[in-house]
């Protein structure tokens, strides 16, 4: 069922069946959620002068006509490797085309990410708009892209092979037509969405242009949902330290890897809310010497999950607790013959947040959605690059770049590009409605007061 109606003075009030789902992960886990998009005339009014606008329309089409060098410089960017940490190559892949397309003063950051301004006529709002460079894969992977039954299978060939290439079309089609923005748009290629990357791109973005008045991030396929909301994480290596010693010859000394086992095993006992949705895993362990050495030394890695900040904290209270617990119990087992320490190291902090379902921005987004040829039925929690923005306050969406896609983070992966130029077309909308066009619309983002 479809969100999207307009009439009177509320347009749109739906109930509908909300997918929550982890994109870092590509889970998916349905579950009822009541919602409602508004849209208020006003933005009815400004975006329905945008799409009667001949350039607007003509852009529309042109993004149809080349569809098919996109899905060709899709599958060129998929092919270039992008680890975490390390995205250089592609960066500078991406610099090229960001430059051949229309923004020759686009550079790389300090952190890695390719940027480039797009100027309006300075009458409107700055907003960014955002694909992520990196893949999951490590560098040895093989990314050659085969194309079997209509679809196109390689690592990263959606997760954010699709975003990267819409946000290339969207600059060369600006580029080539003769709409002039009122506001700016700034551009962004940005490292560190995967894994440990921890949101590095999108921190730095956010430090070094404490401005931008709203943010959008292209991650993935489809074209029925948004993402509005900031599923926050915490993620530490926990690591167990202690005398170590001889199997033998110095039985009844303390283990650190029996520490860490305790500890694993009190932490697996631990209850979390279903609403709202609060997860850990212990995904990684490692430790010992030798099989006939008692351990000095072990670590596990720990992933902390929450839709709510103030679960989360009390999540991180109650590991603590009983990681603690399980370095007690070691000590006390071997009479204190020994001590096991333990260290809480931080390698990732993504915080939680929210954007209001009120929010001109999602307005727009549902509208360039309907307009595109897509269907909204989910509004998503996620851990996506709007996490930052969201928990500064500032309006963030994550949208999708059309087409179909499945098997993301895996060798499968696949995208299939029937009706994939509905993804441009609804970001072509999406962006205008937000900065305005000179002479036809007003901007419908708002500026943040200084």
């Amino acid at each position: 069922m479809g969100l999207i109606r307009r009439g009177g003075c509320q347009a749109v009030t739906a109930c509908l069946l909300s997918v929550l789902w982890s994109a870092q992960l590509g889970a998916q886990t349905p579950v009822p959620v009541s919602a409602e998009v508004r849209v208020d005339s006003s933005v009815a009014v400004e975006f329905g002068q945008l799409t009667a606008n001949a350039q607007v329309r003509a852009a529309l089409e042109a993004i149809a006509a080349g569809e098919p060098e996109t899905i060709a410089e899709q599958i060129r960017l998929t092919e270039i490797p992008a680890p975490p940490f390390l995205e250089q190559q592609r960066a500078e892949y991406y610099l090229q085309q960001m430059q051949r397309r229309g923004l020759p003063e686009a550079y790389i950051d300090a952190e890695g990410n390719v940027i480039g301004l797009y100027r309006g006529s300075g009458e409107g709002p700055l907003l960014a708009i955002a694909a992520h460079l990196d893949t999951v894969f490590p560098l040895e992977t093989d990314l050659a892209v085969e194309q079997r039954d209509g679809r196109y299978y390689a690592p990263g060939i959606s997760d954010d092979g699709r975003g990267l290439t819409v946000l290339l079309t969207l600059i060369e089609t600006l580029s080539s037509s003769a709409i002039t923005t009122r506001g700016d748009i700034l551009f962004i290629g940005n490292v560190g969405e995967e894994g440990l990357g921890d949101l590095r791109g999108i921190k730095a973005i956010f430090r070094d242009f404490p401005k931008i008045d709203g943010f959008v991030s292209i991650d993935g396929s489809g074209l029925n949902g948004i993402t509005t909301g900031a599923t926050g994480s915490r993620r530490f290596e926990v690591v167990f330290t202690g005398p170590g010693g001889h199997s033998f010859s110095a039985f009844g000394l303390v283990s650190a890897i029996h520490a860490m086992g305790r500890a694993i095993a009190n932490i697996s006992e631990l209850e979390t809310p279903s609403e709202p949705k609060t997860t850990f895993t212990v995904g990684t362990v490692s430790g010992g010497t030798s099989v006939n050495s008692i351990a000095a030394h072990a670590a596990f890695e720990l992933d902390m999950r929450s839709n709510d900040a103030g679960e989360l904290v009390r999540l991180e209270q109650r590991v603590r607790e009983a990681v603690q617990a399980g370095v007690a119990a070691e000590n006390t087992r071997w009479d204190n013959n020994g001590e096991i320490t333990v260290d809480f190291r931080l390698i990732g902090d993504r915080p939680s947040g929210s954007t209001s379902v009120d929010n001109p921005i999602v307005q727009v987004a549902a509208l360039a959605m309907a307009e595109a040829g897509g269907e909204l039925q989910a509004l998503r929690i996620s851990s996506t690059d709007s996490n930052i923005p969201m928990a500064l306050g500032i309006p963030a969406i994550t949208i999708t770049g059309g087409g179909d896609s499945g098997g993301e983070h895996s060798p499968e992966e696949w995208f299939d590009p029937r009706d994939s130029e509905r993804g441009p077309q609804m970001a072509w909308l999406l962006v205008l409605g937000l900065v305005g066009v000179e002479g036809t619309s007003a901007p419908l983002l708002q500026r943040r007061a200084p």
